[in-house]
């Protein structure tokens, strides 16, 4: 798995400066970015393995007899 990174988020000046607020504002939308990646590679693990999980278990009961 891949580590965690922190990014710090730079200081703010006492007037208001539109670069700063450029490189705040990408900052954030790249950690979403990478946060919404993250959740889709869990979710399609999980949507993998349960999708195998119930194939095996269709196989296995394709020779059950039903009562």
């Amino acid at each position: 798995m891949a580590e965690l990174k922190t990014i710090a988020l730079p200081i703010p000046n006492g007037e208001y400066d539109e670069n700063d607020e450029a490189i705040t504002r990408r900052i954030l939308e790249q950690s979403i970015e990478d946060l919404n990646v993250k959740i889709t590679r869990m979710q399609n693990m999980q949507e993998s393995i349960t999708s195998k999980s119930i194939k095996r278990h269709q196989f296995l009961l394709m020779g059950a007899k039903h009562v």
